[in-house]
């Protein structure tokens, strides 16, 4: 409805722009966005988007924003507990509970993609017809009390963290600070919470006409989401008003609000950071990034010729502006403007990609490539295909889990403590993929646990990466759950495979709380510790809803070999 393209060409090729289609249904599409593009996590981005791929409105989209008619002051206490702040207003909204809900998801969503479950970003959506500027960005004691949203009756921040659903989710973020930050209005009506809840006051109905948003958190993301927010709800006919950020501590130097005609950042760094110099800002700054980039560079990734019309129009099927601004001497050299919506392009690569999207894959032509090589196994891969065919020589079967995970599978359910080892997903997808594995056992046991209803006994094993300090390690890891299971079974498993692998060994006693203590020993092979197996513990049995003894066992595949 928003691009007005038909349905069924949005299907077909909504994939060409980074995404997947999971399910289609007479009256919904269910279609997965990856985390590299967060701009596309409204239906209003991927309206936009469609509308710029298929032609409709290609090139970049320029928003106008209105000068600033909203002050909100930042204080000096709030710097040491969630430091930046990014708000904007918008104006002549129409409200219907779908595009609620769709705005609700989008902040949820880039809470998760950006905001590192509301650690690094959290945006609040305010209704501005119960509230009145200016507006102050503080601290207060954990005993300050006010309506949270959903709720009736007052109660103090510290109660919220306690007993509302979202303090109880989100408590940990701020804990363990002395003063909670909170905004409040001229009135001292209570906005935010951030990043745990609104106040109830500011409420988001159809009657909504006006939004004030605030994004708080401690990196510049916080700037990314607020134009990701602004921009979409430009997509649906919202005015974008900008807003002035005063910084508390110095605002008595400042001189003037900055370039309000494009929502520039008056005199801060580029990002729009509150500098502390006593300058204002002024927010949002949706003025596009540049960029150049030659044609020789694009051509030599891409591996053909192509003409300089070719890359202005693919960049702009992508929603990026491009022009020449130099022919002689060669190369063509463009310049290349990236929506400030874009929170993907990071360097030239990026660029060439979209460029390649915007051509399209199936378009490059083949070749063939201009060498050749005969190949060999590598050792790794020889070693790998050893350990598999001993394991399954054993009895168990091979799986493959998923890389990507939790602290609270890979730590928690394992009763095991979090580790600085762990390798995180900058942008998650979801609260369920949020770090690298750095061991087996936990995917083997949620394997074991989508197969609760199959036949007893279960026994599979995995060759597979780990990440350990951002580098790659191989383990070996096997576990087997029947109503008999016991230590020396898995002892046996573990000998025998050892023995296979011509690998000599010793045997220690091992404290590892994943295990029954008195029944798992630890491996050591040339005096390092090389793995543990044993009794799975009674706790990590129950935290996977597993209702039969289970055994396990893993090791260090470099150490083994």
């Amino acid at each position: 409805m928003l691009s007005g393209i038909d349905r069924q060409k949005i299907i077909d090729n909504v994939s060409m722009i980074g995404a997947e289609v999971e399910r289609v249904e007479e009256e919904t599409i269910d279609i997965e966005f990856f985390p590299n593009r967060p701009d596309l996590y409204s239906v209003e981005g991927v309206s936009r988007a469609m509308k710029a791929f298929f032609g409709t409105d290609p090139g970049l989209k320029k928003y106008d924003v209105k000068p600033p008619q909203t002050t909100i002051t930042i204080q000096k206490d709030v710097k040491d507990v969630r430091p930046v702040l990014g708000c904007a207003v918008v104006r002549g909204l129409t409200f219907t509970s779908s595009s609620i809900k769709s705005l609700m998801d989008l902040q949820e969503d880039l809470h998760w993609a950006l905001g590192r479950g509301r650690k690094k970003v959290s945006i609040g959506v305010h209704d501005m017809a119960g509230i009145t500027g200016p507006f102050t960005y503080m601290t207060e004691s954990p005993d300050f009390a006010f309506v949270p949203l959903d709720h009736t009756e007052k109660m103090t921040m510290a109660e919220i963290l306690e007993k509302h659903a979202k303090g109880i989710k989100y408590a940990h973020l701020v804990k363990d600070m002395p003063r909670y930050p909170i905004i409040k209005d001229a009135d001292g009506n209570i906005l935010s919470f951030p990043p745990i809840i609104n106040g109830t006051l500011t409420s988001v109905t159809e009657s909504t006409k006006e939004l004030l948003i605030d994004v708080t958190g401690t990196s510049k993301e916080v700037y990314t989401a607020l134009n990701i927010v602004v921009t979409a709800l430009a997509e649906r006919g919202g005015i974008i008003e900008a807003v002035r950020i005063i910084d508390g501590e110095n605002s008595g130097n400042s001189k003037n609000g900055g370039n309000s005609k494009n929502g520039g950042n008056s005199g801060n760094d580029e990002n729009g950071e509150n500098s502390g110099n006593g300058k204002e800002t002024i927010l949002p700054n949706l003025a596009p990034s540049s960029h150049t980039i030659t044609q020789d560079e694009i051509e030599s990734h891409l591996g053909f010729k192509m003409t300089s019309e070719n890359v202005i129009q693919a960049l702009a099927k992508m929603g990026i502006g491009a022009e020449i601004i130099s022919k002689s001497p060669d190369p063509v050299t463009f310049g290349v403007s990236v929506p400030a919506y874009r929170a993907d392009i990071l360097h030239k690569f990026d660029i060439i990609e979209d460029a390649a999207i915007g051509i399209g894959y199936a378009n490059i032509p083949a070749a063939l490539p201009e060498t050749y090589t005969a190949g060999k196994s590598h050792p790794l891969s020889i070693a790998r295909l050893a350990a598999c065919e001993a394991m399954t020589g054993l009895g168990y079967s091979q799986v493959m889990p998923f890389t990507l995970t939790s602290e609270k599978i890979h730590f928690e359910n394992m009763r095991r403590p979090v580790t600085d080892d762990v390798t995180y997903v900058l942008h998650p997808i979801s609260e369920d993929q949020t770090m690298l594995r750095t061991t087996l056992l936990p995917g083997l046991l949620e394997i074991l646990a989508l197969n609760r209803h199959r036949e007893l006994p279960q026994k599979i094993f995995e060759v597979g990466e780990t990440a350990i300090l951002q580098k790659n390690k191989q383990k070996i890891a096997a576990v087997s759950i029947h109503h008999a299971a016991n230590f020396t079974e898995m002892a046996e498993v573990a000998d025998a495979l050892m023995r296979e692998l011509s690998t000599d060994y010793e045997l220690k006693e091992s404290d590892d709380p994943a295990f029954l203590p008195g029944r798992a020993a630890d491996i050591y092979i040339g005096g390092q510790k090389a793995g543990v197996f044993g009794e799975l513990h009674p706790g990590v049995l129950t935290a996977f809803d597993l209702g039969y003894a289970v055994i396990g066992f893993e090791a260090d595949m470099s150490l083994i070999f």
